[in-house]
């Protein structure tokens, strides 16, 4: 990731954010066991944090999608942003959480072929509404909807992608530190 500038705030803690940011970092380290240092970074904005949070969980909890198909929506959208951050983030979680099948998880990683074929259409199709800004052609939204996935979850795409758009760009304004748990899947 080429990095231009990294923004001097300190990362937030339990003890000094906000009270709106307070509540969101405690029910990280409630769940996680850890404060990831992007919600830490976020935290200097409630508002940015608090969005984040509220729309990754909707995506997580009302998709549609199973969680080995939502990691691959936003492992390809980290991928496609370049942010090592949550590339290493959403591997970790491939691998171990979400049960991507490794094949997919190294494809998407390395920019190769994915061999399971619905999971293919749904990182093939979240790339190029990413690419094209929102605007997928015909035959683009005909694929994605032929791996049997419903037009509905087309708006679930364009969710995960704000909701990526915002820790991806923040990563890369902070040149956020990977944490120890997601380290061993840094690109680098």
């Amino acid at each position: 990731m080429s990095r231009r500038t990294t923004i001097q705030l300190a990362p937030k803690t339990i003890s000094d954010a906000a009270s709106s940011a307070k509540e969101i970092l405690e029910i990280a380290q409630a769940k996680l066991g850890f404060v990831p240092n992007l919600y830490a970074n976020l935290a200097n904005s409630p508002g940015a944090l608090a969005t984040y949070f509220s729309g990754y969980n909707q995506f997580r909890a009302q998709s549609g999608f199973t969680p080995a198909e939502q990691e691959v929506v936003f492992l390809t959208i980290s991928i496609e942003n370049d942010c090592d951050y949550c590339v290493a983030a959403h591997s970790m979680m491939a691998d171990k959480v979400s049960g991507v099948p490794m094949q997919a998880l190294k494809a998407i990683r390395e920019g190769d072929i994915i061999q399971d074929a619905r999971l293919a259409a749904l990182s093939t199709f979240t790339r190029r509404l990413l690419q094209s800004r929102g605007r997928p052609v015909e035959a683009e939204v005909k694929e994605f909807l032929k791996a049997g996935f419903k037009e509905e979850q087309i708006l679930e795409v364009v969710l995960a992608i704000a909701v990526k758009t915002i820790s991806n760009y923040a990563n890369h304004l902070f040149n956020t530190k990977i944490d120890s748990a997601f380290e061993s899947y840094s690109l680098n």
